[in-house]
């Protein structure tokens, strides 16, 4: 059936709307912090390398800010227990749908059950046992479908208009953005105490901040309150060679979709969403400084560095971003502090061994 000219004609006009809609405010990112005070963890900045030549109080020029450390052991609880907050007390009676790889059905899990609301995530087939377990632990129903992040979000869509529940998108929607922005509001709060501490004698400058993309949401939110108070930062996105749909996307100022089977390559499988969306792309469009790109043996390489250097456990998503540190520095700027996000570290075990002892025999 094709479509009619009326059909074409609403389409231009739903996308018109949509382009309208203002980008997520730096109020909005504030807003959230209040929501997740006492929720979620205020994770530190923590040196990674070296010390700098002549710094008596021994900062380096990388930091990491291990999300993994969060209470479900990734970020994404600060966007999903935002967005929860927020629903009418009719919402929070019926209850909530999501569609995950993993770790934001996790968050929306944890949100629920603080919340006391119903929760059911849909999730791919293949997803990790260790984050199947997770949504297990927190009392959410699972749905599981094949690999496609289309099915996913379509059978949750469906679950929602059946049983009146509340849809939340994993990373396409405001007020997941602006939870995830608090991330970046604790970032620019700490790295300038840690520049120019009162009395100091390294005075604040610009700064690089390195954060996963998925489908666009921490690094939206991140973005905005990074460059919104510090227009000064560079904010880079990371993705992995084998699911870079995000870099394609703005080099080509159009969404860009990969197919799952492209996707579903890489080892990071929190990073496996096939597309931006149409929230994320216009935010990364606008504040992200571009993207760099990391293979597999990198990501692998930078677990095990994480592991032996700075005591951290990270599944290969919560890696990209040391990734990028460790083997693109030449893509970076040449001065300043670098702040790697490391986004979550919920891992198979079994997987985990098997990832550092490839690390390993690369000579990582």
């Amino acid at each position: 059936m094709h479509p009619t000219s009326e059909d074409l004609r609403a389409g231009q006009e739903l996308r018109a709307a949509l382009e309208e809609e203002p980008l997520v405010a730096l109020d909005e990112i504030r807003a959230a912090a209040e929501r997740l005070r006492g929720i979620t963890l205020r994770t530190p900045l923590l040196r990674f390398g070296m010390p700098l030549l002549g710094d008596p109080r021994g900062r380096t020029r990388a930091w990491l800010k291990p999300e993994n450390l969060q209470p479900i052991g990734a970020f994404k609880l600060r966007g999903a227990y935002n967005a929860l907050s927020l629903l009418s007390p009719a919402q929070r009676a019926r209850g909530v749908v999501t569609a995950s790889s993993g770790n934001h059905g996790q968050g929306v899990a944890r949100a629920a059950r603080l919340l006391g609301l119903r929760a059911v995530v849909v999730m791919p087939s293949d997803t990790p046992q260790v984050k199947v377990a997770g949504v297990e632990s927190d009392a959410a129903e699972i749905v599981l479908v094949g690999p496609s992040s289309e099915e996913r979000v379509g059978r949750a869509r469906d679950l929602a208009e059946s049983d009146g529940l509340a849809f939340i998108h994993s990373y396409d929607q405001r007020d997941i953005i602006s939870g995830q922005g608090t991330a970046g509001l604790e970032i620019v709060e700490d790295i300038t105490e840690l520049q120019d501490p009162p009395g100091g004698t390294f005075p604040a400058g610009p700064f690089t901040v390195l954060v996963p993309i998925g489908g666009g949401g921490l690094a939206s939110g991140v973005a905005t309150a990074v460059k919104s108070l510090r227009p000064d930062a560079t904010v880079m996105g990371v993705e992995p060679a084998l699911a870079a749909d995000a870099r394609q996307s703005l080099d080509e100022d159009r969404i860009v979709s990969w197919s799952p089977a492209q996707t579903a390559r890489t080892s990071a499988d929190g990073m496996r969403t096939t597309a931006l969306g149409r929230l994320t792309f216009r935010h990364l469009r606008h504040w992200l400084d571009g993207v760099v790109v990391v293979e597999e043996m990198e990501i692998m390489r930078a677990m095990l560095r994480a592991q032996r250097l700075a005591r951290i456990v990270l599944e290969p998503s919560g890696a990209t971003a040391l990734a990028a540190w460790l083997f693109h520095a030449g893509e970076l700027p040449a001065d300043g502090p670098v702040v790697c996000l490391l986004s979550g570290g919920n891992v198979d075990p079994t997987a985990y061994a098997g990832w550092l002892a490839v690390a390993e025999a690369a000579g990582a």
